[in-house]
């Protein structure tokens, strides 16, 4: 089995992220880091699930094992450890989170010394030096070439100037009643600091961590949540974070919440108009839908298409000279400020567009008409390679000779094939899509 998935490595925590092999993983990563290294430091980061003090105690005992020294900062966004472990000028940063998943779940993701996330090429490398048991004890390290660590509590104050900074110095947000869920995770305490900063009347929902309660019926992943408070508080608008604070979800005034390629086509175009948006195009993944690419070319946007994830999405940024881009699920990367999916930053942007637009949020982010969509996870027996199974092919293509636009693909981390259908007429979609389970159903049993 592959130890990296789409993003990181991420399973159950005390089974496959255990601490003999979180341990091994940090050298096998030390291993790695060590070939480019500058300062010999690496910083690690966790979200606030229960089993991140195990995690970090064996990726800490691991990287000082092979000789480097670990600086610890504890609950912190991951768009947090990719800014810091550039700005304080580290070898590597290492983020402990399973992102959206419970609690139960834990997971590693690996930055390189700029805060970039490391490519397939990297993982690949770092997996073999981890199968490598002669490799690794080769490597330890003895005497006075065994590193140290420390714990700094307070690098979240640069975190959210860096942030702040990233909102326009001429607007404020007084005025605005902003509910914020922090998901009971990572950002429970830079967000709701930046929004009261910035001005806003700022009620905070989500921001009692125990351990267990991430992702618990709150944040990003549960955005009912989100609008009954914004109801109950007559807000303007809600803003959602998951586990590690890298997506966001938002809700207008009404409670309705707002669709995340809706959402990136009004910021693309707002950058535009301040003549910030570079390449003169965007990046979505597969998964956003067509109305997307059609509202974009009415603006002479581009809409370029990556991989399913963030990383694919910043790697195509990359290559195409592109500072936008981002996933209907939340995940929006603005790189002129941050170097991954950033939920606040992302969400200040939404919010400073709101400000400039001066109509609510229902109106300003609601700009267009989206073709009816359908989306299942369907829980399987065996992931089988999809173009070996009998009559795929064909049943592909009935569909697409229906006009339907199709995505299956396997889940990263779970037995399950996401079923994505659209298309303009919703019932034809809905008798589709009950032929593709029944389909798949039948040939992953």
């Amino acid at each position: 089995m592959a130890l990296f998935g789409t993003d990181g490595v991420r399973g159950k925590a005390g089974a496959k992220i255990n601490a003999f092999d979180v341990m091994k993983l940090a050298m096998a990563a030390g291993i790695y880091f060590k070939k480019t290294s500058k300062t010999n430091k690496i910083l690690v980061g966790k979200d606030t699930r229960i089993s991140g003090y195990m995690v970090e105690n064996a990726m800490v005992s691991g990287l000082t094992a092979v000789g480097f020294n670990v600086i610890q900062i504890g609950p912190m966004p991951t768009p947090a450890v990719a800014f810091l472990t550039e700005d304080m000028r580290c070898d590597g940063g290492i983020m402990i989170s399973a992102s959206h998943n419970p609690f139960c779940d834990n997971g590693i993701k690996f930055f390189d010394s700029n805060g970039n996330k490391l490519d397939k090429s990297n993982e690949i490398e770092i997996e073999a030096i981890f199968k490598n048991q002669t490799m690794i004890d080769e490597n330890q390290a003895t005497d006075k070439g065994i590193g140290k660590s420390k714990r700094i509590d307070d690098v979240i104050g640069r975190y959210i100037v860096h942030i702040k900074n990233s909102f326009p110095k001429h607007l404020t947000l007084a005025g605005k009643r902003v509910v914020i869920d922090c998901a009971n995770g990572a950002g429970y305490i830079a967000g709701p600091t930046i929004l009261q900063e910035l001005g806003a009347d700022v009620i905070v929902i989500g921001n009692e961590p125990n351990g267990f309660n991430i992702n618990d019926g709150c944040g990003a992943m549960y955005p009912e949540t989100l609008s009954k408070a914004v109801l109950e508080y007559r807000a303007d608008v809600g803003i959602a974070l998951d586990g590690d604070a890298d997506r966001v979800v938002m809700v207008d005034e009404k409670g309705k919440v707002i669709d995340g390629d809706k959402l990136m086509g009004v910021l693309a175009i707002y950058l535009k108009n301040q003549n910030m948006l570079k390449g003169g195009a965007m990046v979505a993944t597969v998964m956003s839908n067509q109305g997307l690419d059609e509202y974009l070319a009415g603006h002479d946007i581009k809409l370029l298409r990556s991989a399913v994830g963030d990383k694919h999405v910043v790697s195509m940024m990359q290559e195409n000279g592109i500072n936008f881009g981002g996933e209907q699920s939340g995940h929006i990367i603005f790189s002129d400020y941050a170097k991954t999916g950033d939920g606040l930053s992302s969400g200040l942007q939404a919010l400073a567009y709101l400000v400039q637009s001066g109509v609510v949020a229902s109106k300003a982010f609601n700009p267009y008409e989206s073709y009816p969509q359908i989306l299942v996870n369907l829980s399987i027996s065996h992931k089988k390679e999809l173009s070996s199974l009998e009559g795929f092919d064909e049943f592909c293509a009935k569909i697409e000779n229906a006009g339907i636009r199709h995505l299956f693909r396997y889940s990263g981390t779970e037995n399950k094939i996401r079923l994505l259908l659209e298309g303009k007429n919703k019932k034809e979609l809905e008798a589709t899509m009950e032929e593709a389970k029944a389909y798949f159903t039948k040939a992953l049993a």
